[in-house]
């Protein structure tokens, strides 16, 4: 069986742990040939040779002038045209880059490619009817032809073993796939980076106090009304705005007072929809299946999709978009020169509780009894990315860019150090309340109020 990986070197030089887990589970699949494919400049060649080391046959990069400035759109229609030459029995991708945060790479190539696509892969096993995979939200099933799967944070990537061999790595130019270069890099990217800037917007001013006053943060805060997203008020107004369901409602009134919702259902049908009718704007929600349906919408359309926006304005013609990028440390402006101008918002996540106590490195021996304090305070626990990485808690509680967001009207830090990761998953919480034994921690810049103690004396004053 023939396997295909698609992989990214971040910014940082090391591999997309996304990625990693895509390569991972390529790796335990039983008689897979693996070739890893990725597309950069030059110096990625020596990465993929280190990577070979582990498991995989080759590795092919696409390197070429005309693959550079590259979104999402040409980036996904170079790495179909590669895909197509190799012609793989299966293509692993891992679910987004967390220095990008899109998830829109792996839909538009299978989109692209006219095969079946299955996202957020939880497990990936050979199975006598085929491959056996189930996803996050509970689906199983087998795959039988030509799929392309992306896949969570499921697993470790294994270390090279001592007497492990280098594999050999292909470098494609853009001729080398019979690309139409004004398809590719920044001459076929749809989307358009105007500015940037760093982002302060996620900082709060943090006051500090005692720990026998945390429960009454805690009921002053959910007696307290959040507040609510600022509209655009600058005069001008879009026409004619899609939703994709009710969720992105919010965000839509900031820009426009004629907004449409239209079903969420499937790819095929919401395009030619949108063919029909052509709306000006088209906004979807955050939730996975949003995030699934909206990348192939956008490769069938051949339209630009900016993703995550915190923030949109409007000068009456053009949608300027803000999202984060390099893991939330960066504000980018962005408009799309397609149209329809198409984006994922930032959306409210439906949650159980009113409350989450999240479960850092420095309160991982403390799960029990936040357990019991979330119980009584009718909360959920959730965790940082470390703590779920030393099996303290499972992923599914995991928050930040490698896990899931959260919007609580309150929620508490135990022992979160405050890294941009954590700080993206929990940012649109109503007050955050932070717990942490060093003063100078992070997370104090994100949090509302903050309790310079340790998690485990907290937990004692509050009787757990």
């Amino acid at each position: 069986m023939r396997v295909v990986v698609c992989i990214r070197r971040l910014s940082s030089g090391e591999l997309n742990p996304f990625d990693a887990c895509a390569y991972e589970a390529a790796l335990r699949l039983q008689n897979a040939e693996v070739t890893l494919l990725s597309m950069g400049p030059a110096p990625v060649k020596d990465f993929l040779l280190g990577l070979t080391r582990l498991g995989a046959k080759k590795g092919i990069l696409l390197s070429d002038s005309a693959f550079a400035g590259a979104d999402t759109l040409a980036t996904s229609y170079a790495l179909s045209l590669a895909l197509n030459k190799l012609s793989p029995d299966l293509i692993i991708c891992g679910r987004q880059a967390i220095d990008g945060d899109t998830g829109q790479v792996g839909p538009e190539i299978a989109t692209m490619l006219n095969i079946p696509l299955v996202t957020n892969l939880m497990s990936l096993e050979t199975a006598a009817e085929g491959l056996k995979y189930t996803t996050r939200d509970g689906v199983s099933g087998n795959l039988t032809e030509l799929s392309l799967v992306t896949v969570e944070r499921i697993n470790t990537l294994r270390l090279p073993s001592i007497r492990s061999k280098v594999g050999e790595v292909e470098v494609w130019s853009a001729d080398d796939i019979g690309a139409d270069k004004s398809r590719c890099g920044l001459a076929g990217s749809p989307t358009r980076v105007l500015k940037t800037f760093k982002n302060d917007q996620d900082r709060r001013k943090c006051k500090f106090i005692e720990p026998e006053n945390l429960k009454e943060i805690i009921d002053t805060a959910l007696n307290t009304p959040r507040i609510e997203i600022q509209r655009d008020d600058n005069g001008c107004r879009l026409k004619n705005v899609w939703i994709i369901g009710e969720s992105p409602r919010a965000m839509a009134e900031t820009v426009s007072d004629s907004v449409t919702v239209v079903p969420l259902t499937d790819a095929e049908t919401i395009t030619a929809k949108i063919k029909a009718e052509k709306p000006e704007v088209v906004l979807w929600g955050s939730d996975l299946l949003s995030k699934r349906v909206a990348p192939e919408v956008a490769a069938r359309l051949n339209t630009g999709l900016c993703a995550d926006c915190t923030l949109l304005e409007t000068d009456g013609q053009e949608l300027y978009m803000y999202r984060p990028a390099f893991s939330g440390d960066i504000i980018a402006k962005i408009k799309c020169l397609t149209r329809p101008q198409m984006a994922t918002v930032r959306t409210l996540s439906e949650m159980n509780s009113r409350v989450a106590i999240g479960v850092g490195f420095g309160a991982k021996d403390l799960v029990e009894r936040v357990k019991t304090l979330a119980g009584h305070l009718n909360a959920e626990v959730v965790a940082s990315r470390k703590t779920v990485d030393y099996d303290f808690l499972p992923y599914e509680n995991q928050v930040g860019l490698t896990g899931k967001s959260v919007n609580p009207d309150v929620y508490i830090a135990l022992g979160v150090s405050g890294a941009v990761h954590h700080i993206a998953g929990v940012k649109q919480s109503g007050t955050i309340i932070a717990v942490n034994t060093e003063r100078e921690a992070p997370i104090f810049d994100f949090a509302d109020y903050g309790i310079v103690a340790s998690a485990d004396d907290v937990l004692k004053i509050l009787g757990y």
